[in-house]
């Protein structure tokens, strides 16, 4: 299902003062502090820092998975913050595309299965042969009948990679997408997502401890202790 790219005047992402405050035992916690942030559509953008600066929780908080303790979150426009998580979840749907770590496969489902089945439940009417073509574009079509389980490392993020870009999503939100690759196939992911990045104008928002990663991209935020230290 695609949608309308946000009108040029308007950033794919906008984060106005926003703000995560978790409780603990010792009393509140701030993991993020007033971040401001607009990143343009089709840029490629990679947050860095040190462990426990915050990436994760920001790319949580941007991508509409956690809310914010305060402050604004606008996608295309849309303000996602105050949305009921059905309602996000229905707004994220084809606009918002998440590679995680950890592949999250479905171990049961086939590599195309586990592309399709998301569109085919979102109602896209060509589920499957769209299924192909994204695994065709990130080289996996001679696998498509293989499960996970049967898949290399490498393989498994390419099918996460085709299943988060099978709904043409405006965003690609990625947490350390090759951390738990080897050199040569976190390379492979690498090169993945900033060709499709060019040739579908999709915004790459990229969390990464790897330097060479962060530089392939037009644009480096860096955190520490939740607060943005410098922008470049």
């Amino acid at each position: 299902m695609n949608h309308p790219p946000p009108a040029a005047n308007l950033p794919a992402l906008q984060l106005d003062q926003v703000s995560l405050t978790l409780k603990s035992a010792a009393g509140p916690v701030d993991i993020l502090r007033q971040i401001s942030l607009s990143v343009p559509a089709g840029q490629s953008i990679a947050l860095t820092g040190p462990s426990g600066s915050g990436k994760s929780s920001l790319l949580m908080l941007a991508s509409g998975l956690e809310r914010p303790s305060a402050g604004r979150v606008s996608v295309a426009g849309t303000d996602i913050t105050r949305m009921s998580e059905d309602a996000a979840a229905r707004f994220r749907r084809g606009r918002i595309g998440i590679v995680f770590q950890s592949f999250h496969l479905i171990p049961t489902m086939s590599a195309l299965e586990n592309v399709a089945v998301p569109l085919e439940l979102n109602g896209q009417a060509d589920a499957w042969a769209a299924a192909e073509r994204e695994l065709d574009a990130v080289g996996l079509a001679d696998r498509a009948a293989h499960y996970p389980a049967q898949l290399s490392g490498g393989e498994q993020q390419r099918v996460a990679l085709a299943r988060a870009l099978a709904p043409r999503p405006q965003i690609l939100f990625a947490d350390e997408p090759t951390g738990n690759l080897d050199s040569v196939n976190g390379a492979a992911i690498s090169e993945l997502m900033f060709r499709l990045n060019a040739e579908r104008g999709t915004t790459l928002f990229l969390v990464t401890h790897e330097d060479s990663l962060a530089k392939s991209c037009q644009r480096v935020v860096r955190l520490q202790s939740g607060r943005i230290v410098a922008d470049a």
